[in-house]
């Protein structure tokens, strides 16, 4: 029987660790590059080998910034009083799209899940603490997927916050039960961060 060619395998197993793509999906995309011209496989090589010192973490909100000043910590355009808690940079977009939200955001690196050996160090709260001790935070959103990780580190956060002495809200209403923040439309985003509850 015929074997892929070493190198052609070795692409389908990198494209298999994307989420989501099995064996089938991933043969079809190796086979997909080789079509490509030339010129198209260099310039995505080339970016695949800088993207990660182009695109950088904001150190302060831990969001994605392509320049030195990041977006979402700009306090002459964001509410410096509200702070949306996220756990990953791909959230912040979800959020912005409703063009409801104005304050800023924090980025906690993910959520508690104890199978996979996410406990709460692994939230990076002393960076949070510092932050909030330097900005005038009335109110902090906690914006995490509806599902039992995201419940449990929702409730996590919330009693961390109340030592704190600061006030939490939680996304309401429109959050389908096991939804994660990636597969939400805007609407139902809209909805769930303007008639948030306190938490």
């Amino acid at each position: 029987m015929a074997r892929y060619p070493s190198d052609l395998l070795t692409l389908i197993a990198y494209l298999k660790m994307l989420p989501g793509v099995g064996s089938k999906t991933a043969e079809r995309y190796a086979f997909q590059l080789l079509t490509w011209p030339h010129h198209q496989i260099k310039e995505f090589a080339d970016l695949l080998g800088t993207i990660q010192e182009k695109i950088q973490h904001c150190p302060e909100c831990q969001c994605l910034m392509e320049t030195k000043k990041c977006h979402f910590c700009d306090l002459s355009q964001r509410d410096p009083q509200i702070l949306c808690l996220i756990s990953s940079a791909r959230d912040v977009y979800s959020i912005e799209e409703t063009r409801v939200y104005k304050g800023l955001y924090h980025v906690i690196g993910g959520l508690l899940s104890p199978l996979q050996g996410r406990n709460p160090e692994h939230l990076q709260l002393e960076k949070l603490k510092k932050r909030l001790s330097t900005l005038a935070i009335n109110e902090v959103i906690i914006a995490l997927d509806s599902t039992l990780e995201g419940d449990a580190t929702a409730l996590y956060l919330k009693e961390e916050l109340d030592r704190w002495g600061l006030r939490a809200s939680r996304l309401a209403f429109g959050l389908p039960m096991g939804s994660s923040l990636d597969y939400v439309d805007g609407g139902t985003l809209l909805r769930a961060l303007t008639g948030r509850q306190s938490f």
